[in-house]
């Protein structure tokens, strides 16, 4: 079996009973998610665009619900990747479980946003355009002529 400091062991390698947070390094208090409304319209996009304006934050899609994601450590996680606060910890970190967690490092996202940019290219892919708009991209700005 793999050794704490070298590589996890896989979920069905452990014995029934084993704890998965001994093995873990705590993904569930290092980010947040939260459900946003799904974008429909170019509005709803550059309400996503300014959330990746901040830093630490993306956007993801898991069967087709939007999330906001903010990385950021809970304030209570102990060095050894344990509960601070475990005896007095809030419900939502009382009703998790490991059952589904994201013990294993092969998840993936649907779609997934780092930044506006992204945001921006996605939405003019999957909005109407406009009758007079070019379904070619803009034309760059000229250079500049160096004398």
């Amino acid at each position: 079996m793999p050794t704490k400091l070298t590589e996890k062991p896989d979920r069905n390698q452990l014995p029934a009973g084993t704890v998965l947070c001994d093995h873990c390094t705590a993904k569930c208090c290092r980010y947040f998610a939260l459900p946003i409304d799904t974008p429909t319209e170019r509005k709803d996009y550059e309400y996503i665009r300014w959330y990746l304006l901040h830093d630490r934050a993306s956007v993801f899609t898991d069967d087709d619900v939007w999330y906001l994601l903010v990385h950021t450590t809970c304030k209570h996680l102990l060095p050894d990747n344990r509960c601070g606060i475990y005896d007095t910890r809030p419900p939502i970190c009382r009703e998790y479980s490991t059952d589904n967690c994201e013990y294993e490092d092969n998840w993936t996202y649907e779609r997934y946003f780092e930044t506006p940019e992204q945001v921006a290219e996605f939405a003019d892919a999957v909005l109407p355009r406009d009758k007079k708009q070019s379904l070619r991209s803009p034309k760059p700005p000229l250079l500049p002529i160096l004398g």
